[in-house]
C-alpha cells in the first residue's frame, strides 16, 4: 500500500508537471524567438523611420502577444479532459486580444510619432506641417477609440452568452436608447466635427484665431474640444463642434504672414512727404518688417486733423503687433521733434477787435483773468 500511494500521486502530478513545463517551453521560445525578430528588424529597418519606431513603441506589446499566443498554442494542443482547460482557454484568449489592442494602439502611436517628428512645425513656414501635425493627432485618437470599441467588442463576443446579450439589448432598446441616443449626441457630433476637422481643416494646431473676440493660438485638439491659448495666457475650451457650426477669424489658415496698420491724426500743416519718407526709414530699420508692404496713406479727414494709415507687413500676428507698436512710438516722436504744431490743434478764429467800452465793461473778468493765484496754505 505505501508503494503504491507514491506511484498514485506521480500519475495524477504527471500530467500538471507536463503542462507546467510546455508552458515554460512555450514562453522561453517565444521570448527568444520575439528577440531574434526585433534584432532582425532594427537592422533591416535601420533607416527607415516607421518600422524603427514601430520595433521602440509596439516593443513590450508585440512581446506580450507573442508570448500569449505560444500558451493559447499550448491550450489547443492539451487533451479536453484536462481540469480547469475551459476556463484558462477563456481568459487567455481574452487577455490575448485585449494584449493584441494594446498592440496596434502602440502601432498607431508610433506612425503618429513619426510623422510628427518627420514634420517639425517649430520653423518659420510650418503651414503644412501644421496640417500634417492637426490631421495626425485627430486621426490617432479617433484610431484609438474604433481600436478600443474593437477590441472590447472581441472580448464580448468571445465570453459565453455575449451574443445572446447584445441581442437581448437590441431587443429591449425601446425609450432606453432613444434617451441613449439623445444623450450620446454631443458625443458623437464631436467625433464627426474631428473627423471633419481632421480632413477640411478650418483649424490647425498652432493658428491664430479670434474666437468670440478673443485673440489666441490653437494649443491643443483633441477628441471633444480645442483648447486656444489666449494672448494673455488664458485658456479658451471650445467644443469642436462650434467650429463647424459657427463662424470665426483664421489669420492663418493659408499663411501666417499678415497686414498691419498705424494710424495718426496729424494737422494739415504736416509735410507728407516728410513723414513718408520718415516711415520708409523707420520700416527698412527694422528687423521686424518683412520687406513686403510699407505705404502710407491720407484715409480720412475732419475739420479738425487728417488721419494718416501707415500700412506694413509682418511674418506672423504676433511681430505685426510688435512692428506697429514701434513704428508708432517712433512716428509720434518724429512728429513731435520735428513738427510739434503738427499735432491735432483746435482753432478759433476772432471775428473782430473788441472795442474800449466793451474792454472797461469786461472789466472785473479781465482783472479775474490777470489777479496773481494765491499760494496755497501747506495745511490745506
Amino acid at each position: 500500500m505505501d508503494a503504491i500511494l507514491p506511484d498514485n500521486v506521480l500519475a495524477l502530478a504527471r500530467p500538471w508537471l507536463l503542462f507546467g513545463s510546455a508552458i515554460v517551453v512555450a514562453l522561453i521560445a517565444a521570448f527568444v524567438i520575439h528577440r531574434a525578430l526585433i534584432a532582425v528588424l532594427r537592422r533591416l529597418a535601420r533607416r527607415k523611420p516607421f518600422t524603427t519606431a514601430m520595433t521602440r513603441y509596439a516593443y513590450r506589446a508585440s512581446q506580450v502577444v507573442l508570448m500569449l499566443f505560444a500558451v493559447r498554442m499550448v491550450l489547443s494542443g492539451t487533451p479536453e479532459n484536462f481540469p480547469f482547460l475551459t476556463g484558462a482557454s477563456y481568459v487567455v484568449s481574452v487577455t490575448l486580444i485585449l494584449a493584441m489592442t494594446w498592440f496596434v494602439h502602440r502601432c498607431v502611436h508610433a506612425i503618429s510619432a513619426t510623422v510628427i517628428s518627420l514634420n517639425p512645425y517649430d520653423v518659420v513656414d510650418n503651414l503644412k506641417a501644421r496640417r500634417i501635425l492637426t490631421q495626425t493627432r485627430v486621426l490617432t485618437r479617433s484610431a484609438h477609440f474604433i481600436i478600443a470599441l474593437l477590441g472590447l467588442s472581441f472580448v464580448l463576443l468571445t465570453l459565453p452568452g455575449a451574443r445572446q446579450f447584445g441581442a437581448s439589448l437590441l431587443a429591449s432598446a425601446g425609450v432606453a436608447g432613444l434617451v441613449a441616443g439623445i444623450a450620446a449626441r454631443p458625443v458623437l457630433g464631436n467625433f464627426i466635427a474631428g473627423l471633419q476637422i481632421a480632413f477640411t481643416q478650418p483649424i490647425r494646431i498652432d493658428d491664430v484665431l479670434i474666437v468670440q473676440g478673443e485673440w489666441g493660438r490653437v494649443e491643443e485638439i483633441t477628441g471633444a474640444f480645442v483648447v486656444v491659448r489666449i494672448w494673455d495666457e488664458r485658456r479658451l475650451i471650445v467644443p469642436l463642434q462650434w467650429f463647424i457650426e459657427n463662424p470665426f477669424e483664421n489669420w492663418t489658415h493659408t499663411s501666417s504672414t499678415i497686414l498691419g496698420t498705424v494710424f495718426l491724426w496729424l494737422d494739415f500743416s504736416v509735410p507728407l512727404d516728410k513723414v513718408r519718407a520718415e516711415f520708409e526709414r523707420v520700416c527698412h530699420a527694422n528687423a521686424l518688417w518683412d520687406k513686403r508692404v510699407c505705404v502710407m496713406h491720407v484715409v480720412d479727414t475732419s475739420d479738425r486733423a487728417m488721419q494718416v494709415r501707415l500700412l506694413v507687413s509682418a511674418i506672423d500676428s504676433g511681430t505685426a503687433f510688435e512692428l506697429r507698436c514701434q513704428i508708432r512710438e517712433a512716428m509720434l516722436s518724429f512728429v513731435a521733434a520735428q513738427y510739434p504744431e503738427g499735432l491735432p490743434r483746435v482753432r478759433a478764429e476772432m471775428s473782430g477787435e473788441l472795442s474800449r467800452a466793451e474792454v472797461n465793461g469786461n472789466s472785473r473778468i479781465a482783472d479775474a483773468y490777470s489777479a496773481p493765484i494765491p499760494k496755497a496754505s501747506k495745511f490745506a
